[in-house]
């Protein structure tokens, strides 16, 4: 059996998430009030995000297998809402909405190199699956099921790496160093293979030091492995639709008169 999450922890994170999305939509009401556009698209993705998690920390699938109900809260409160909520552009509403004071305090922090260093997709994807094959590959599984904080700190990790892999390779979001498209498309690509691995080998064999049925411990990695597989191609989708218009932007400006290389006459050619 694996321990629940301790009820002040998912109290706090109900709070935090509830309030969280009523900030977000109070500001982008404030920015449509002012004339300023905002997709009413974002804050669904945000709150839907914030759905999931909440459905993540308060596990209502009890009655499903021990393995099983703890990977569908690692597949929700890990992958899923992470996925969600960075969607929603939160960092890019509140730079826009924030007072100045505030607002300058971000772009610094979004333009130093020690707070940008964790959401470079290489270092979230170390972060994220790399703490993945630590936690099951490990005896850690087994250890923080017998101490409730310790569970909590592992799905407060859970949830940040996978917000800070999402973050890091749709880069949405304005920060120091924007990745490019190959790297972070290579990065998804390893991730998401080290990923199907790890889930494969749960399905031979469960994390060390617990013991689950064999049919609790295949349909758990099938989660896992499915469930991964789904939010990974939708990363993908995204990432591959920014390419696609990034080029497509790219031609456009190749191809307008006047510019170098384009076989166009220069604009102070043409008026002579």
């Amino acid at each position: 059996m694996t321990s629940a999450l301790p009820a002040p922890f998912t109290a706090a994170v109900t709070t935090a998430t509830v309030l969280g999305c009523l900030a977000y939509l109070a500001a982008a009401a404030r920015l449509r009030a002012r004339g300023d556009a905002w997709p009413y698209g974002r804050g669904a993705l945000f709150c839907a995000g914030g759905a999931v998690l909440v459905a993540g920390v308060a596990e209502p699938w009890g009655a499903a297998p021990p393995f099983t109900a703890h990977m569908l809260t690692h597949l929700c409160v890990g992958m899923l809402a992470p996925l969600l909520l960075v969607l929603g552009r939160p960092l890019t509403l509140l730079l826009r909405t924030a007072p100045v004071p505030l607002r300058r305090g971000l772009v610094a922090l979004t333009r130093s190199r020690w707070a940008t260093a964790p959401a470079l997709p290489p270092v979230a994807a170390l972060l994220d699956f790399g703490g993945l094959w630590l936690l099951y590959r490990t005896p850690l599984l087994s250890v923080s099921h017998h101490s409730p904080w310790l569970n909590t700190l592992v799905h407060v990790h859970i949830l940040l790496a996978g917000v800070l892999f999402s973050f890091g390779v749709l880069a949405l979001d304005p920060v120091r160093h924007r990745p490019g498209y190959g790297l972070r498309a290579a990065v998804l690509l390893i991730g998401g293979t080290a990923h199907a691995v790890l889930a494969k080998s749960l399905y031979a064999a469960g994390p060390p030091g617990m013991s689950f049925g064999t049919a609790d411990l295949h349909l758990a990695s099938q989660v896992m492995y499915y469930g991964g597989d789904a939010v990974e191609l939708a990363l993908a989708a995204v990432v591959a639709l920014q390419w696609y218009r990034s080029e497509g932007r790219a031609l456009r400006r190749a191809g307008r008169p006047g510019r170098p290389g384009t076989g166009g006459a220069p604009a102070a050619a043409t008026r002579r």
